[in-house]
């Protein structure tokens, strides 16, 4: 597997998992998995990818009636796993 087909399987997995339970420990993995794309090397772009392939495939199987709750959780998922890259573009920006 490449990095980005094992980013694409650990995300939806997180993503799903945090759709049926959101809270804490499943949203944890969403910051655990943009750290590792950021080590690896993986662009936020990569990353964006990913969650809208993901997204897409989980809407497909969604009920109209929940669409709106599954869009609010899978952005804040998205959202956590966005915080290392933040945090390092504000690291790079002060010159730390």
């Amino acid at each position: 597997m490449t990095r980005l087909a094992d980013l694409k399987r650990d995300y939806k997995t997180g993503l799903l998992r945090y759709l049926v339970r959101t809270d804490e420990p499943p949203l944890h993995t969403a910051y655990v998995i943009g750290r590792w794309a950021v080590t690896e090397g993986l662009s936020i772009l990569d990353l964006s990818r990913i969650h809208h392939e993901v997204l897409v495939e989980i809407l497909q199987d969604t009920e109209r009636e929940e669409l709106g709750s599954v869009v609010t959780s899978a952005s804040q998922f998205f959202g956590e796993a966005l915080a290392t890259y933040d945090m390092t573009q504000r690291s790079f920006l002060s010159g730390s």
